[in-house]
């Protein structure tokens, strides 16, 4: 028996609260029937850095970063000595060069940044000959050739100057544009905010209409921007725009009830938001150590290099011979700054988080366990974590899924020696200056942008897990078509 098609909606920082609200107050009609209809989670968990990029990866392979290799917002290439921006602001961009920015958030993250050795939703579904689709969508690595588009003098300039080579993505792909796998008629101005959402809706009414795929990831990513601009308490508008987009795919099939009658449908936030008050200056706060970006020092100069990424910060130390004189100076001077909650490093294979309030280490053991089964052993103050251990189970209200997040965190490849999350109401302006004070963010290891919805109907999730996490979808879309949850 052929399994119902899938819809994958992911909806870029949707609040628990929020949707609530929106459903409550009848601005979410849709969502709220897929609660109804199937299950709700108010706590599914983020991966750390509870950034875009690393958790659109960590959706898309079902791993977290120490096996795809994305580490956050920004970070450095030790590789190839420079800074990689995926977009964190326009002024940020600039700094780095607009024209690299969009090679390395459009082409080089699916292509050479995410480990060739973790398989993405798209490439395993490509293999077993489902029919796959998505809309805008950082992560659409797939095993199908897409050109530039040549419908308008933008991308056809786009495919002169910036990507001459191919992509690799699902059987249909529309990304912003500038990957357009048939003419829909559909247009996102190059994937301006504001109208992300109205092309993807656009895009999924017409593949909805037309039958083109088994599964269709469908990407909403505007109640991001609308929040950093806002703040999360303003999501219920853009929940109410997101809503209407799914409602909008949805009549292509004839309604809510003909849809799902033959659709099996998956709605999840790759975070939360977390109100902004304050800033910090992370770039100005290592005046005594030789930091590398443009206008500092130059790389085979600099001691450090300095990664802000919104509520969360990556420090690398970029001489080897100098890194046990160069970290204590570096943890020092983070923790003495306001606004820093925690800040981890690794030690002789040994976690180590520290805090105003002490020193937690860790590594994978098996004394204790985590609300997902992962074994630990612990050791130090776990008032750093806000933790507790009772009947043998390692539990943190406040940071949710903690030692498995830092833990995959310090172990990847690419990430920075030594890792800052920030206090709640704090963010770090990044390297255009730019900040979210007055708005929201995310980022940080702490609940408040760490927790976001995930709602299911039609679909086996399998064996449930005490604790959700982003990381659970991959494995469901994977069960769903009877493949092997495994990446």
């Amino acid at each position: 028996m052929t399994p119902p098609k899938l819809l994958l909606v992911v909806i870029d920082g949707m609040k628990p609260s929020a949707l609530e609200r929106a459903v409550a107050t009848g601005r979410a009609p849709t969502l709220g029937l897929l609660m109804e209809r199937g299950t709700y989670v108010d706590d599914c968990c983020a991966a750390f850095p509870s950034v875009t990029p690393t958790c659109a990866a960590t959706i898309a392979t079902g791993t977290l970063q120490h096996r795809h290799h994305v580490p956050s917002m920004n970070w450095w290439s030790r590789a190839e000595k420079r800074y990689v921006e995926y977009g964190s602001s326009f002024g940020a961009s600039r700094r780095f060069g607009i024209n690299r920015q969009l090679v390395d958030t459009v082409y080089n993250m699916n292509h050479e940044h995410l480990s060739a050795d973790t398989l993405t939703v798209f490439e395993s579904l490509d293999d077993a000959g489902v029919r796959t689709a998505g809309t805008t969508y950082l992560m659409y690595r797939g095993r199908h050739d897409h050109e530039v588009s040549r419908d308008s003098a933008l991308t056809r300039l786009a495919g002169q100057t910036l990507f001459r080579k191919p992509v690799r993505g699902p059987r249909e792909l529309f990304y912003a544009d500038i990957y357009a796998s048939r003419q829909t008629g559909c247009r996102s101005q190059l994937g301006m905010p504001g109208l992300r959402d109205q092309h993807s809706g656009c895009v999924g009414a017409y593949m909805v209409e037309h039958d083109l795929f088994d599964f269709l990831l469908l990407s909403l990513p505007d109640n991001d921007t609308h929040s950093h601009k806002n703040g999360p308490h303003a999501q219920v508008a853009s929940i109410h725009d997101a809503d209407q987009q799914l409602d909008r795919v949805m009549r292509a099939a004839g309604g809510p009830e003909a849809f799902l009658a033959e659709h099996a449908v998956i709605v999840v936030a790759d975070h939360s938001h977390a109100a902004v008050e304050q800033r910090v200056d992370l770039l100005d706060a290592f005046g005594d150590l030789a930091v590398a970006g443009p206008g500092r020092a130059r790389p085979q100069d600099a001691e450090i290099a300095v990664c802000p990424a919104q509520r969360s910060a990556m420090v690398y130390a970029l001489v080897p011979e100098a890194r046990d004189h160069v970290l204590p100076q570096v943890l020092g001077t983070a923790l003495e700054l306001d606004g820093v909650d925690l800040a981890m490093h690794r030690e002789q294979g040994v976690a180590i988080v520290t805090s105003p309030r002490g020193a937690l280490s860790f590594a994978p053991g098996q004394e204790v366990r985590d609300l997902r089964g992962g074994e630990w052993v612990v050791r130090g103050n776990l008032g750093v974590l806000d933790a507790a251990i009772e009947g043998g189970v390692f539990r943190s209200d406040a940071y949710p899924d903690a030692l498995a997040r830092v833990w995959a965190a310090l172990d990847c490849p690419t990430s920075g020696d030594v890792l800052l999350s920030a206090a709640p109401g704090y963010e770090f302006a990044d390297w255009g200056g730019a900040d979210h004070v007055g708005g929201g963010s995310h980022g940080s290891l702490h609940r408040s942008d760490s927790l976001g919805a995930l709602v299911f109907t039609g679909v086996d999730p399998g064996d449930p897990p005490d604790q959700w996490s982003i990381r659970d979808v991959a494995g469901m879309v994977r069960r769903h078509f009877r493949l092997p949850s495994a990446a």
